[in-house]
């Protein structure tokens, strides 16, 4: 696939999957690794995992035209991944590096019914991955640049984060607009002592669309690996998004996990500048807002690649010309998709089907609205104090 004919290029880390089949285990759901204990299982499922992957197929499953830049080692699970990429498009596996002599990465998912999983990741050719491995001129003509999982790439934060902001100045550069995702820092390994803090000052101005979770953002700004999960208050949330916006980040979204998704833009028309060409008339409708949604009720089979596909949904948004409030809905309407399946993305139908089950009537969890919050007249989308549309100043 010719990068002028890719909408969007996503770039970053890839990996290979390996989630065992685990069947309900109730209250013994927690116990599934006891030393010398052998536990049944089903088959094993294998597909590729991380946002080249797991962003990119989503994507492609929702019919964008999408391009893959992604570096795995020339072993057996190297090949593996690209007979995945392969099987869904050949065109998929056309921009992946491979690096002779380097093990690919992969990652054991451990994901029971009913419980949030948990990964054993071996970080392989993304250690490796650098800037010099875009091809920026190649970039010309595409929208959407999205990068995910820089606290996986020893590379992207070495030297305070120098690649990754070389990176993301290289492609603003050339045009298209810049979407950066976030992963969990291990407080124990290399990346968990970093200063993650600094290393966003100098990447988010030239970010567009910055969409980690509330757990990851916690920790890189405040070195707390404390996830508050439901007990998160909206002042606690809008005092996050204000750190990143006084960073010069973009469009601010953090992911709540079963809780929904909480996004904040900039109230300067100015610094949402590039993304009017993509939403045109709804341009007004991304600046200045606070919003939060709930999750679309779901039959809850896996987890894997969830946060993943809920970008896929909000960039395939951004791409269609939505409002912000629809982009959002979207968001968590693919992300509801995915988690309806074991694996990483096989849960993403097109991306009518997807529209046409939001405009069905597709209900939304129950939620609990924080104080001088609003829900908009569809009651399905709140909005906060800092909402120029609504909310209660």
């Amino acid at each position: 696939m010719r990068s002028a004919q890719a909408d969007i290029v996503v770039a970053g880390h890839i990996c290979l999957d390996i989630i065992p089949t685990i069947g309900e285990r109730g209250e013994d759901a927690g116990d599934l690794v006891v030393p010398g204990v052998l536990v049944e299982i089903g088959p094993a499922v294998l597909s590729t995992g991380g946002p080249v992957s797991n962003t990119g197929q989503a994507l492609h499953r929702l019919g964008v035209r999408t391009r893959l830049m992604g570096k795995i080692g020339d072993d057996l699970f190297g090949e593996a991944i690209l007979g995945v990429l392969r099987r869904l498009d050949p065109a998929l596996a056309e921009g992946m590096l491979v690096a002779p002599g380097v093990a690919s990465s992969y990652t054991l998912v451990i994901s029971p019914p009913g419980i949030d999983r948990s990964f054993l990741h071996c970080a392989g050719a993304n250690a490796v991955f650098g800037a010099a491995d875009i091809p920026y001129d190649e970039l010309v003509g595409a929208r959407v640049f999205h990068f995910g999982y820089p606290p996986l790439m020893r590379r992207m934060y070495a030297d305070g984060g120098a690649e990754l902001a070389g990176v993301f100045r290289q492609v603003k550069e050339r045009g298209p607009v810049t979407s950066l995702d976030m992963c969990h820092i291990d407080p124990s390994g290399e990346a968990g002592q970093v200063d993650w803090r600094s290393i966003l000052q100098r990447v988010l101005p030239d970010v567009d669309i910055f969409l980690p979770s509330l757990g990851e953002t916690l920790y890189a700004l405040r070195a707390t690996d404390r996830d508050p999960g439901s007990e998160i208050t909206g002042p606690e949330l809008s005092a996050v998004a204000d750190e990143l916006l006084a960073m010069d980040a973009g469009v601010v979204g953090l992911k709540l996990g079963d809780r929904g998704l909480y996004i904040r833009t900039p109230d300067s028309p100015e610094r949402l500048a590039g993304l009017r060409e993509l939403v045109g008339e709804a341009f007004d409708t991304w600046v200045g807002r606070e919003l939060y949604t709930p999750c679309f009720v779901a039959d809850v089979v896996g987890t894997t690649g969830c946060g993943d596909c809920t970008i896929a949904g909000f960039l395939t948004g951004l791409l269609h010309g939505m409002s912000l409030d629809q982009a959002v809905t979207a968001a968590v309407g693919v992300g509801a998709c995915n988690v309806e399946q074991p694996d990483s993305t096989s849960g993403v139908s097109s991306w009518q089907a997807v529209q046409a089950r939001i405009d069905g009537g597709w209900a939304k969890r129950a939620a609990d609205l924080w104080p001088g919050w609003t829900w908009d007249a569809s009651g399905a989308l709140a909005r906060g104090p800092k909402d120029r549309f609504g909310g209660q100043a």
